[in-house]
């Protein structure tokens, strides 16, 4: 890999971090820790579209910029060094609309694709339930065949972008040991959505989503009949280089806001930043954020060459996120007493980064998935 940006993805960034400080970190910090209403949430993404928060990897054809996924990773670790809440429906976007390239007819990428690319509409993936979560093939939501539609019954939970949600990719049973992808449309088919309220996070929306007898046209099916778990389990790859890229975000403005706190404020007659405890926490930032960083291109870059990339997105995924809880951590005991209060924003970040190492598969699923790639012994049944 060459680790150099090119000159495209210099302007890119540049240009959006320029916009980012200006426009939306102004706008974010002014509205708080509460919800963001839908035409606000809207507004802020399709801004942030033109700078390839959704469209730099898609193709042309359907709106996207026709870049590649690295680029797009970048661009979402500067929207989500300034706001995670405002990065998130962008990246679900971003997955959606990845998934129906691959898998949707010609009739629904004409239909969905461009205004899911443009982020006129936001999709949601629904996987979690109540009672499933790491185990995908266990999902509970079952469509039954009637004729030329699908009649859906179940619960999901845990679904990013839900209560904004205009679609929804729902993995379900249709069949014994056989999983499927459908996409259900909220206005033309109807589902019900309600919040749920978090530790952070709480300015995007996490939902539970309830479906009960909704019908919807067997030609939404995504894929093959019985590909929903392999073709989530290729989801993911994309989905956990995201919630890398999450970590590596917060963590940069965690480490960023330490540095400006350890040079400002001053004990025993120097700037803390000289004391040689402070110095040591921020070097191990800074450290472990790059090898993060560095991990995740990697992974990355595999899953975009169409090589299995498992392992190493896997990695990515358990290291960016866990270092992103040690990071802001390590930010707020810089920033003292200091550190625990709503006026310096380290306090926000150590709550979102407690979150990170959860969705997708937690710390834990992903130490097994790499040592069965490493050792080829199953550790789920």
């Amino acid at each position: 890999m060459n680790f150099s940006l090119s000159e495209e993805q210099k302007m890119v960034i540049e240009s959006l971090r320029r916009f980012l400080d200006a426009e939306i970190e102004p706008q974010f910090r002014a509205h708080g820790d509460g919800f963001i209403p839908r035409e606000k949430m809207q507004k802020w993404t399709q801004q942030l579209t033109e700078y390839g928060l959704i469209k730099a990897p898609h193709s042309e054809e359907w709106g996207g910029f026709g870049m590649d996924w690295l680029t797009h990773l970048m661009v979402f670790e500067e929207v989500a060094y300034t706001s995670l809440d405002i990065a998130i429906p962008g990246f679900i976007n971003c997955v959606g609309a990845e998934l129906i390239c691959q898998l949707g007819s010609d009739e629904i990428k004409r239909k969905y694709l461009p205004d899911i690319i443009s982020g006129d509409k936001f999709i949601s993936m629904g996987i979690s339930e109540p009672d499933v979560g790491s185990d995908v093939a266990a999902v509970n939501t079952r469509a039954v065949r009637d004729g030329d539609y699908w009649v859906i019954n179940g619960e999901k939970t845990w679904i990013t972008n839900g209560e904004y949600s205009d679609l929804l990719v729902c993995t379900c049973k249709t069949g014994e040991g056989q999983i499927s992808h459908i996409l259900i449309d909220r206005e033309e088919h109807g589902y019900d959505v309600s919040g749920i309220k978090k530790i952070a996070l709480n300015g995007q929306s996490t939902a539970q989503i309830f479906l009960a007898d909704v019908r919807v046209p067997v030609s939404n099916t995504l894929g093959e009949l019985g590909s929903g778990l392999r073709n989530t389990l290729k989801m993911f790859e994309f989905a956990r280089c995201h919630m890398a890229m999450w970590g590596i975000g917060i963590a940069r403005r965690a480490m960023d806001e330490a540095i400006g706190y350890a040079k400002d404020r001053s004990q025993h007659g120097k700037p803390i930043a000289g004391h040689q405890l402070i110095a040591d926490k921020i070097a191990t930032m800074a450290t472990h954020i790059d090898a993060a960083r560095l991990l995740t291109y990697r992974a990355i870059d595999k899953v975009q060459s169409g090589a299995r990339a498992d392992k190493e997105c896997s990695m990515a995924k358990w290291y960016g996120t866990e270092m992103a809880v040690t990071a802001t951590r390590d930010a707020v005991e810089i920033h003292g007493g200091n550190g625990v209060t709503r006026e310096f924003i380290v306090e926000r970040l150590a709550r979102e980064a407690i979150i990170n190492p959860i969705p997708d598969g937690t710390t834990e699923i992903q130490k097994l998935l790499i040592a069965r790639c490493l050792t080829g012994v199953q550790a789920f049944r």
